[in-house]
């Protein structure tokens, strides 16, 4: 992975775009995957949602983590908020697939309540980079239990997409997702992977699985689309950022 791809340090009066980036307190791949992609001397300013419920190893569990996260969510974007940030970019990805297209769409609505500023979500950056591509059929792979899974298998057919596989790795806390290996990344993106397949796509923004999908979209001629970056595309683009920026893959360079 490129470091300091597309960041040029600017003049104090020209500074670029703020974006304020809002994460579970367990989250420590949407840093390492973000924080050197600069173009136009953007910066990223992290507000961290408190977790003290990191556990994701049973329904239950993750209906806690959930409940946790929102409650905590209103404090992280108040403290974020002092930095004046332009815009709200969400560094997390699993509630805004609940409740499918309205769901997403009610959490981006709370978000703009609290702060005033427009948002981008894993959930509407994922739909919309899939989008870009035209992908019809899609496999997808995620870090959650079935009850996750379930949720975010929804979400894209509600969208209109064709899901051909989901793998759930099942990981078993907020935290230990960041641990799980390139080699399993990529053995999950082939498990969902096909001839029918137009594109696969990773969900869970702890899953550090940029460096893989820009790798992995080579060897297999298709687009293998992370979470993080297609995050950043999208609040990129949305706010006049057009730079083609190499090196995280074929979205960030095409579209």
């Amino acid at each position: 992975m490129p470091v300091g791809t597309g960041a040029v340090i600017t003049p104090q009066e020209k500074k670029g775009t703020k974006f304020a980036l809002v994460l579970p307190s367990t989250n420590t791949s949407v840093e390492r995957e973000l924080h050197d992609l600069r173009p136009q001397d953007c910066s990223w300013h992290t507000g961290r949602i408190m977790i003290n419920a990191p556990a994701l190893d049973s329904a239950e569990a993750f209906g806690l983590f959930r409940e946790g996260l929102n409650e905590a969510m209103p404090s992280a974007l108040e403290i974020v908020m002092t930095c004046n940030p332009d815009y709200i970019v969400m560094g997390m990805s699993a509630e805004t697939f609940w409740g499918g297209v309205a769901g997403n769409a009610e959490f981006e609505q709370r978000v703009r309540d609290l702060t005033g500023r427009e948002v981008t979500t894993g959930a509407t950056a994922a739909g919309e980079a899939l989008k870009a591509f035209g992908a019809k059929r899609i496999g997808i792979v995620t870090p959650y239990q079935p009850v996750g899974d379930e949720q975010v298998v929804a979400y894209f057919t509600e969208l209109g997409f064709e899901v051909a596989g989901i793998t759930g790795l099942c990981s078993e806390s907020a935290t230990s997702i960041a641990t799980e290996s390139p080699e399993k990344l990529r053995e999950a993106f082939l498990s969902v992977d096909g001839d029918d397949v137009d594109a696969l796509i990773q969900c869970g923004t702890n899953l550090e699985c940029a460096a893989t999908a820009a790798a992995l979209e080579k060897e297999i001629g298709k687009p293998v689309i992370a979470i993080n970056i297609a995050t950043a595309w999208h609040a990129f683009r949305t706010n006049g950022i057009a730079d083609r920026i190499t090196g995280y893959g074929r979205l960030l360079e095409e579209h």
